[in-house]
């Protein structure tokens, strides 16, 4: 028989050992939930060769369509902040930030205001630009501190953790609670009335899309994440997981499929947008045509799947799915 235990408060949570902190979000099973789900306590225990001296709360959330991240800010700005101060005190720094689009005043308010009389924390105003929100890309916008090519953050003394991971963090530390519930994002074209929900891990993507009045006839396809890194699932009978960050209920005029596809005209335009500087036209025509040692030539692994080539190819090229079967064949 399965039951909810009673949560007890611990307000003098701040006060405990690194390691009981570190005990209770690995017994809490918090991951990253910006969507990689990797665990949070791993990122929390870098090597003693690479010290960390700046923790950031990622707020950007630049997908298209999600707005769960954004909504938690206004309606959980203080408790974001306890998270980040849990992060501070467990890796030893001094250093906080939490970075958030320009596009989002609400939430830049709010958190500044949660942050206000808190040594060492910053909340920073970001331009709006896709993808800011890739730990690469907000590690140099808001420290300008390079991570080099196939390197992680913990190189450049930099932990990111994402804003949902933040508050489920304060949410362990503070009443032992486990990981069993996160914002959702029900949006899209394609669906009746679009909306954010806290939802239970394990709940079905189709009584998500019942609870916001249901799909639209025109509807053609649904997407776990968002439009530009999610992927599409096979069936409403999926569950939302610990990384599920949105569904997008897309329509027919949205999509390109993927079977139209034409041959790579060599315009260019994938490496001009490349956020990588890598050169996304010849990374698909390597996997394409079966080359996959001649992908890493290209810094194969450099890439973190964005989209964004994808997005501007005229040929309409699935140049991310390519270069996914690529680094499913060849170790890095």
């Amino acid at each position: 028989k399965e039951e909810w235990t009673i949560l007890r408060d611990h307000p003098d949570y701040l006060k405990l050992s690194r390691a009981e902190l570190k005990e209770k979000i690995k017994s809490a099973g918090i991951v990253g939930m910006g969507g990689a789900a990797f665990p949070t306590v791993v990122k929390l225990s870098p090597p003693k060769e690479k010290p960390i001296d700046t923790v950031i709360i990622n707020g950007s959330e630049c997908e298209p369509y999600l707005t769960g991240d954004y909504r938690l800010m206004l309606e959980k700005p203080a408790e974001i902040i306890e998270g980040l101060k849990v992060f501070m005190k467990i890796l030893g720094v001094s250093r906080g930030f939490v970075g958030i689009e320009d596009n989002k005043p609400k939430a830049v308010t709010a958190m500044k205001q949660a942050a206000e009389g808190q040594t060492g924390i910053e909340v920073c105003s970001l331009p709006a630009k896709y993808p800011q929100g890739a730990e690469k890309m907000l590690i140099k916008s808001i420290t300008q501190r390079e991570v080099p090519p196939k390197a992680l953050p913990m190189d450049v003394k930099v932990v990111v953790q994402n804003v949902s991971t933040s508050f489920a963090v304060f949410e362990a530390a503070r009443y032992g609670k486990p990981l069993i519930e996160r914002v959702v994002t029900v949006t899209g074209e394609g669906i009746t009335e679009p909306g954010n929900l806290l939802v239970k891990i394990g709940t079905l993507i189709s009584h998500l899309i019942e609870e916001c009045g249901g799909m639209k006839d025109e509807t053609l396809k649904v997407i776990s994440g968002g439009p530009m890194m999610g992927f599409a699932v096979p069936s409403l009978d999926v569950p939302v997981t610990k990384g599920t960050s949105g569904i997008v209920v897309m329509t027919e005029g949205e999509i390109a499929h993927a079977e139209d596809f034409s041959p790579c005209i060599r315009c260019g335009r994938c490496i001009d947008i490349c956020p990588m500087g890598l050169m996304p036209s010849m990374l698909s025509i390597y996997a394409e045509k079966g080359l996959y040692e001649g992908a890493k030539e290209y810094n194969l692994f450099d890439c973190f799947e964005c989209g964004s080539c994808a997005f501007v190819c005229p040929s309409k090229r699935p140049i991310v799915q390519l270069i996914r079967v690529a680094k499913s064949q060849v170790k890095p």
